[in-house]
């Protein structure tokens, strides 16, 4: 088997639940968490009778991001049943959008690894409720139905078959999230479920321009999942090829621990929903103005951002698209540079050991626990030479923790920087003292011999002298010999 015989063809479905305060067709909070079926009324409850009104503020956050992502805003769109069964849709049918979808033909632009831009088409941004949630009990043996989360509106943003690796995929994925942060339409919280994506993989051998046959993966909720979901059906779909078999089209559940899909069922297309128009719900009618005035309203996006921060901070290009890709990274930016005025620095830290951080413990940006005022009071400290940037370090470390005053960390800690110069010139001279080879090569002029010397002489005040202090002193004492 081999992956260079084969091109990959991936398509994206995201589901985005949008930060209105009710639900889109009752009055109904949206807000995560609650005792099970506690927000939930006789409209999203599919009572006979009841009759579902569109919530107005769903339509201006769908429009804010068909407009984000450069699509055509439909000022002539409708609501359809889209029918299928299953126990957490009450009604038995969902009600989304068919053939007249309120944002269409846009696109998004992903930085592939060697710099060059790739546009990613995006076929249609509809409006729809999302269904309820089923809780299985496996020691029970039985599943309960929460129904808080029905009614919850969604945008639902469908990608063009332009993806052609799982690095591209999750670029994509991490494009669009930003986005609806910058405009501000979705909280994109992966771990409530806020943004997930229906993964549609198939490959073809390379030069064929007739789609393979594609498989669906249902509601990821992570970057991780998602990129090892692709990878293993790549692999898979491959396998089945090259030995003859042929590929179906299904659904598939993602399994996290065994890394492996398995099937839940046939593939639907769109006559098996068997859609029609919503007869509970007038068509949706969108002036000019009103759109134009949703445009003008905009928050400043990623791009824009990117832009000022090299102009206005001097970032470098790269400094800037990293600090951009989170709106949460990005703010944090922001208001901690407005505290210590010095972007620099800021912009060091959130990319150096703050970035690792996330990295080493699987967080996503806005799972930060401290502030901006904490962060800004690290680099005011070290500023004031109060500590060392190798104690800083560890400080922010303990901000993961638990977060609280870094001044009151380095108090407990005892981490508080030596500048003293009677303590510092006495270690000087025990390091000059045991390390002769070293002060010979620096007499030689080999420079890099004062870095070893410098370590040696922080290793012993467990960094807590001051480097600059050190260096000067250290340079100064090898002078006199």
């Amino acid at each position: 088997m081999s992956r260079e015989e084969y091109e990959v063809v991936i398509g994206l479905e995201v589901h985005a639940e949008l930060s209105t305060k009710t639900k889109i067709f009752c009055s109904c909070p949206t807000e995560f968490g609650g005792e099970p079926n506690t927000h939930c009324c006789p409209i999203c409850m599919a009572m006979p009778g009841a009759l579902p009104v569109l919530n107005e503020k769903v339509l201006e956050y769908a429009v804010k991001a068909g407009l984000a992502t450069n699509c055509s805003i439909s000022q002539d769109s409708k609501n359809d049943r889209k029918n299928y069964f299953y126990p957490d849709l009450p009604k038995s049918y969902q009600i989304s959008q068919f053939d007249k979808p309120l944002c269409k033909e846009g696109y998004v632009e992903i930085e592939k690894e060697n710099g060059e831009k790739k546009k990613i088409g995006l076929t249609r941004i509809h409006i729809e409720e999302d269904a309820g949630k089923l809780n299985h009990d496996e020691f029970g043996g039985g599943t309960l139905v929460d129904l808080n989360r029905a009614g919850v509106p969604l945008i639902e943003i469908v990608s063009e078959p332009d993806l052609r690796s799982s690095e591209e995929a999750e670029k994509y994925l991490r494009k669009i999230k930003s986005i609806l942060e910058y405009i501000e339409v979705s909280d994109c919280k992966m771990q409530e479920g806020s943004f997930r994506a229906d993964v549609n993989v198939s490959v073809r051998k390379k030069g064929e321009t007739k789609l393979g046959t594609r498989t669906e993966m249902k509601n990821m909720n992570s970057f991780r999942a998602i990129v090892r979901g692709i990878e293993y059906e790549i692999d898979r779909q491959i396998e089945v090829l090259e030995n003859g078999g042929k590929v179906e089209q299904e659904t598939l559940r993602w399994d996290d621990v065994s890394g492996k899909t398995f099937s839940m069922r046939d593939k639907e297309d769109a006559q098996d929903y068997r859609y029609f128009p919503e007869p509970d719900l007038v068509a949706i009618r969108l002036s000019t103005e009103y759109i134009e005035n949703i445009k003008k309203a905009l928050p400043e996006l990623p791009e824009t951002r990117r832009i000022r921060y090299v102009e206005e901070y001097k970032l470098t290009q790269r400094e800037a698209d990293l600090l951009t890709v989170s709106k949460h990274l990005s703010d944090l930016f922001e208001a901690t540079t407005k505290i210590c005025n010095n972007p620099k620095a800021v912009a060091n830290w959130i990319l150096s050991d703050i970035s690792r951080i996330l990295n080493e413990k699987e967080m996503e940006p806005e799972q930060i626990p401290f502030t901006q005022e904490q962060l800004a009071e690290v680099i005011q400290l070290i500023q004031k030479g109060t500590i060392s940037s190798a104690i800083a370090k560890k400080v922010v470390e303990e901000l993961f923790e638990e977060p609280k005053a870094p001044s009151k960390i380095i108090e407990e800690k005892g981490w508080i920087q030596i500048s003293d110069e009677g303590a510092i010139r006495e270690v000087v001279l025990e390091v000059l003292k045991n390390n002769p080879q070293s002060v010979a090569d620096y007499k030689a002029g080999k420079d890099r011999a004062i870095g070893f010397l410098v370590g040696q002489a922080m290793k012993q005040t467990k960094g807590k002298a001051n480097p600059q202090m050190l260096n000067k002193m250290l340079i100064e004492e090898m002078g006199k010999e």
